[in-house]
């Protein structure tokens, strides 16, 4: 297995070489996050774009990306709202969506422009570490960077990047409440590769922290399965924020479901 999933990484050097020379934007959607957004970029960056796109934050999140010198794009509230927002807002030639408790590693935009150089590649992403010691926490990163590298299905901590116009071309971010990132992923999947970058971001352990490893596992897992078993994304963004799963009548109620994403448009 573990031969398999090294065949999968990109055969990148520790090093990269220069690829694909497109300025980047990277977009980072922000909701009261003015404690992690001054580390989720290197120190030192070049030819890159950064677009904070907030949703009503309170907390000097705002404050934060005026100081650095970022561009700021108030957005309605959500996730994919925000993104595509910011993406609409962007002028870079590729698109990296960043989560704000996200940290990418130095020369992130060396790894981008190499994996988009190459014609068979329409997207990327990079390897997941969780920033805690915690031994069942190195099980999920094991199980992400697996998904991403042999299901090429990446998931939006793992800061997905792509060319402008591919975003484009599959018409942005669905207009989900949650789940967001996995339908937009499966719909790129169906045009070309997806690759996973050897370096990882480094994303917070506060979500498996406070509600637990398993028990933040089993809701991510459960709401993946309601959504492609057709579950409205209303209601698995309730079962989801509300850390709550199905009830036993709507366990019951998932075989009446067809197979596929229906509930987003």
């Amino acid at each position: 297995m573990k031969a398999f999933f090294d065949r999968k990484q990109e055969d990148c050097a520790a090093k990269p070489q220069r690829g694909f020379q497109g300025r980047i934007s990277v977009i980072i959607p922000t909701l009261n996050e003015a404690t992690n957004l001054p580390t989720c970029l290197p120190a030192r960056f070049k030819d890159v774009e950064v677009i904070v796109a907030d949703g009503g934050s309170r907390d000097g999140t705002i404050e934060v990306a005026i100081a650095k010198g970022w561009r700021v794009c108030p957005s309605a509230l959500g996730r994919a709202k925000q993104m595509n927002a910011g993406a609409g807002m962007a002028s870079g030639d590729i698109f990296l969506f960043l989560h704000a408790d996200t940290r990418l590693p130095e020369d992130f935009a060396l790894y981008v422009r190499r994996i988009l150089s190459k014609p068979d590649i329409i997207a990327g992403a990079f390897r997941l570490r969780i920033d805690a010691p915690m031994r069942k926490l190195r099980i999920m990163e094991r199980l992400a960077n697996w998904r991403s590298a042999c299901l090429q299905m990446p998931y939006g901590d793992q800061a997905i990047f792509l060319r402008a116009e591919q975003f484009r071309a599959v018409g942005g971010f669905p207009d989900l409440p949650i789940m967001e990132d996995f339908e937009f992923v499966r719909r790129l999947r169906k045009r070309g590769r997806i690759a996973t970058a050897p370096v990882p971001v480094i994303t917070s352990s506060r979500r498996w922290e406070e509600k637990g490893v398993w028990r933040t596992t089993l809701i991510n897992q459960t709401c993946i399965v309601g959504y492609c078993l057709g579950v409205a994304p209303s209601r698995i963004h309730r079962w989801y924020d509300g850390d709550r799963g199905p009830s036993p009548r709507e366990k019951a109620s998932f075989g009446r479901y067809e197979w596929g994403p229906k509930n987003g448009k």
